[in-house]
């Protein structure tokens, strides 16, 4: 690790730290009603939304209507996704033309299981792409489409969040809040205000806005190249302050036009935990205790260091293989400069890690670089995270109410460690609402595993003796139609299990991330991973409303002597043994499989490429 690594590191942290009051007790303001700066300018507008939708702002729903609603408004968003795609032919804003006759060389059509999996992908907050962008989709698509689901993925996500601190802060009460209330105020207060002045700061480094068509220009080779450009910054601030990930372009943060400088990119990855860190604060301040926000922000902060100082030192010692075969190097086996294959030079080695460890720890899904490059152990780390449900600040929204459904499991071990029914914030853990807790992380650890390992039996008949070996210079067997899923795969062994395993991981995560050497637009995987989306999104969100419900409904109990005190280290580190014991637990078996198994093999000298191993 390098002395300006470790720099931005620490000024990213402390950064993040001071805007996490600020920005959440603002939102505690929001949506506890109060008055806010800027209630002057957007009441008027919020007045108006809920005149013309016949939304009544003092009408209160139960956790079961609150989640229909819920319900309602995703399923029209995964309709309305769905058509835009299918008619962006005949849609305006489409100077490329595609989805007509005229559409240019090498666009990818925009099949029904294409469709059908970015349909389930946007109103889930995953925004996992199977396309590249500029040459599928139509500026139209990407902003009425995309960057609309952008919004109202992630304020639904806001919404369910408070939904479940009113669960907490409430007594003996039947309703936690109003959806669209809810809902409405976390696009206009919060994400709206705060993506308008991202795009500027963003336009401001070289992300480019325009409405133009594709420029075809002459290299100094002589060669023709087509530059794709478009409505980009607008798109990039509410991806990373959603948490959605989704890029303009196939290369994502790691385009130019996306992500240009230094700047931009420290930029972008404070936006990304801006809302989940900031929700901590807010959960706090709307439970009468900011100790108990400072604690879930105390957890979130020791994962999340713990996995850049995975990722980073890993990436930096590189491959020990390039080393062995170096000239004047050390006896520590490190690769000289690092490994920067799958990197940016813009960036480092530094920018990339803690970028890959940032999106994964929340449900973000942009990418700087490529995973799939990474050492094993620096790839690891993004696919743990993902797989702890990203909670380690997490998504907005999704973030705060996956650690709680850890802290309710926490209190439960502790409650079992002493004999005493298990309490959090004065309310009484019981059986439903560990039923719920289970329910949510059983259906997603299934979605998981279940779809990683059917997809990794689909095997397809080859010649095995044709390994891709660079010294050899053997060609890649060309798969049987019999295989459509792990014909895919850009590598063999345990790194193209991996690939498997980070594809489901992601999107049932609702991350959206990839891992990079894997070719997913096809129907096994678009209908699949689109599954894996809804799995992963509704069959989380619902136990929680539930235990939402639950919890409002009960009355709060005095403190005692015997009360186990949810604010400090002890709590603190029992949260963390809590997230890593279950995510081990669950994902080790597969993980040794893969990412942990191929670590050993690297240091035995042993790699994979293509469809194959050489050593």
């Amino acid at each position: 690790m390098t002395a300006v690594g470790l720099l931005q590191i620490a000024v990213y942290f402390l950064l993040l730290l001071l805007l996490t009051k600020p920005l959440g007790l603002f939102m505690a303001r929001v949506f506890s009603g109060e008055r806010t700066f800027l209630h002057p300018i957007v009441q008027p507008i919020e007045r108006l939304i809920y005149r013309l939708s016949g939304v009544r702002e003092d009408e209160e729903q139960h956790w079961t209507r609150y989640a229909a609603s819920l319900l309602a408004f995703s399923l029209a968003g995964i309709l309305f996704t769905y058509l835009i795609q299918r008619l962006q032919g005949i849609l305006p804003f489409n100077p490329q033309g595609f989805g007509t006759a005229h559409a240019p060389t090498g666009a990818t059509p925009v099949t029904p299981d294409l469709a059908f999996n970015n349909a389930a992908s946007f109103p889930t907050n995953t925004n996992w792409q199977a396309y590249s962008g500029e040459s599928t989709f139509s500026y139209f698509v990407q902003m009425a489409a995309f960057t609309v689901q952008n919004f109202c993925s992630a304020a639904a996500g806001i919404a369910i969040a408070i939904a479940l601190v009113r669960g907490f802060a409430r007594q003996q009460a039947k309703t936690v809040g109003n959806f669209w209330v809810d809902m409405t105020r976390s696009v206009l207060y919060i994400l709206l205000p705060l993506s308008v002045v991202g795009a500027l700061v963003l336009c401001s480094q070289g992300v480019i806005q325009n409405l133009k068509h594709y420029d075809v220009v002459k290299t100094l080779e002589g060669a023709t190249q087509t530059i794709a450009q478009g409505p980009v910054a607008s798109q990039e601030a509410i991806k990373m302050i959603g948490t959605n990930g989704a890029g303009f372009f196939g290369a994502n943060s790691a385009h130019p036009f996306e992500n240009p400088t230094p700047i931009s990119n420290f930029i972008q990855m404070l936006m990304i935990f801006l809302i989940p860190a900031g929700l901590t604060y807010t959960f706090g301040k709307m439970v009468n205790d900011t100790r108990q926000g400072w604690a879930i922000f105390a957890a979130c902060s020791i994962m999340f260091l713990a996995g850049v100082f995975i990722a980073y030192p890993a990436e930096q010692a590189g491959n020990p293989l390039v080393a062995r075969q170096g000239v004047a190097v050390a006896a520590s086996d490190t690769q000289p400069g690092g490994n920067m294959e799958g990197k940016e030079l813009r960036f480092g080695i530094a920018g990339s890690a803690l970028f890959a460890v940032i999106t994964t720890d929340a449900s973000c899904g942009a990418v700087n670089s490529m995973h799939d490059s990474f050492t094993p152990l620096g790839g690891l780390v993004p696919l743990f995270n993902i797989e702890t449900g990203e909670v380690i600040f997490g998504g907005t929204g999704a973030g705060l109410y996956g650690i709680l459904l850890y802290a309710i499991l926490a209190v439960f071990i502790a409650g079992l460690m002493v004999g005493r029914t298990p309490e959090y914030l004065g309310k009484k853990i019981e059986g439903k609402e560990v039923k719920m807790a289970m329910l949510a992380l059983i259906a997603t650890a299934a979605s998981i595993l279940c779809f990683s390992g059917v997809t990794s039996v689909i095997h397809f008949d080859w010649d095995k003796s044709q390994y891709l070996n660079p010294a050899s210079g053997a060609p890649k067997p060309a798969p049987t139609a019999s295989a459509p899923a792990t014909a895919n795969l850009g590598n063999g062994g345990p790194h193209g299990f991996s690939e498997i395993l980070y594809a489901y991981s992601s999107a049932t995560g609702n991350n959206g991330s990839a891992f990079g050497g894997l070719s997913p637009n096809t129907p096994w995987y678009n209908l699949t991973t689109g599954f894996a989306m809804l799995i992963g999104r509704f069959l989380f969100l619902l136990p929680l409303l539930a235990a939402a419900g639950s919890l409002a409904s009960k009355k709060k109990i005095a403190t005692t002597s015997g009360t186990f005190p949810t604010h400090g280290p002890l709590f603190v580190g029992l949260l963390v043994g809590t997230v890593i014991i279950v995510g081990a637990l669950t994902f080790f078996p597969a993980l040794s499989l893969g990412p942990l198994v191929e670590h050993f093999l690297m240091q035995s000298g042993q790699l994979f490429s293509m469809i194959g191993f050489w050593s």
